[in-house]
């Protein structure tokens, strides 16, 4: 009983990092209508600017993230403005096939850049100390990720449900055209969006150098598991994409402790299940901010 309890302690804190990595891919979809294919590899260049600004300030990455996530949103906020914006509206699959450049781009760029050997961020004892809930021991930095991630959701949704901006952004998804006849800079309100999403991708990437390894390969990985959190959860659905995370993260979790090399294809197993069963997933809704 009490391994099975551990099971499902460690998938929810495992589901978290997941949950946080697919909000920045389902934020992308329900603002935009763009998948991402580049999320992963934008997640690893995110761990490498941390790496970067840890190598040459000497700080402790944890803080290093006030500077990262900034730094991703500004990236986001120009690559809309400049490259995706003339994509929006032509037909579905040109920002695809875009993002799917930028994947390729950023994997060489990165290649040659960095070495293949992996690197992590060091923060410390933060990354080994741990905490006992009865008679499971649960680490610190998980528990920390989890509430950050809580702490994202909650941020995100007020503000899609109680801003001025949230309101702007729902009328552009609801009808675009309709808004821009109110007078709206859509296309400013896409690149804010994306602003968004990847100042979420920043937080994640950070998160992901400290409690793993990464190399300039890991971002192939790192979107198929937000790509499976976001389809279980259902399409345009924030709190699905919550959902998803948990749900992948204690499918794999499970999985290790069936046998070692099975984590990440007990979640495969578990996507697959869902697209079967549930193709449109847990919370399919036709907004993003559900």
């Amino acid at each position: 009983m009490t391994q099975w309890l551990d099971t499902l302690a460690q998938g929810l804190l495992l589901g978290g990092f997941f949950a946080l990595s697919g909000l920045g891919l389902s934020l992308s979809f329900g603002i935009m209508r763009i998948v991402n294919i580049a999320h992963g590899d934008f997640l690893v260049v995110a761990a490498y600017l941390g790496l970067a600004t840890v190598t040459a300030s000497g700080i402790n990455p944890l803080l290093a993230i006030a500077a990262v996530v900034p730094a991703m949103a500004l990236l986001g906020y120009l690559l809309q403005r400049g490259l995706l914006n003339r994509a929006i509206g032509a037909n579905e699959l040109t920002p695809l096939l875009i993002t799917f450049g930028l994947s390729i781009i950023l994997h060489n760029l990165l290649q040659e850049l960095a070495s293949a050997d992996y690197q992590s961020l060091d923060a410390g004892p933060v990354e080994i100390a741990s905490l006992a809930l009865g008679p499971i021991q649960v680490g610190w930095l998980p528990v920390a990720i989890l509430a950050a991630t809580l702490a994202v959701y909650a941020a995100i949704a007020r503000v899609m449900a109680r801003t001025r901006f949230g309101r702007i952004v729902r009328a552009t998804v609801d009808d675009p055209e309709i808004t821009a006849l109110m007078g709206v800079d859509t296309r400013r309100i896409y690149a804010l969006g994306m602003a968004l999403s990847m100042a979420i991708v920043g937080l994640a990437g950070m998160l992901y150098g400290i409690k793993s390894s990464f190399n300039p390969q890991a971002g192939a990985s790192q979107l198929l598991f937000a790509f499976e959190a976001v389809i279980i959860g259902g399409l345009g659905s924030i709190w699905g994409t919550l959902a998803g995370g948990m749900a992948l993260g204690i499918a794999q979790t499970a999985g290790y402790k069936l046998h070692a090399g099975w984590g990440a294809f007990a979640g495969h197993v578990v996507f697959f299940v869902f697209l079967f069963l549930r193709p449109n997933g847990l919370f399919a809704r036709g907004g993003h901010h559900g």
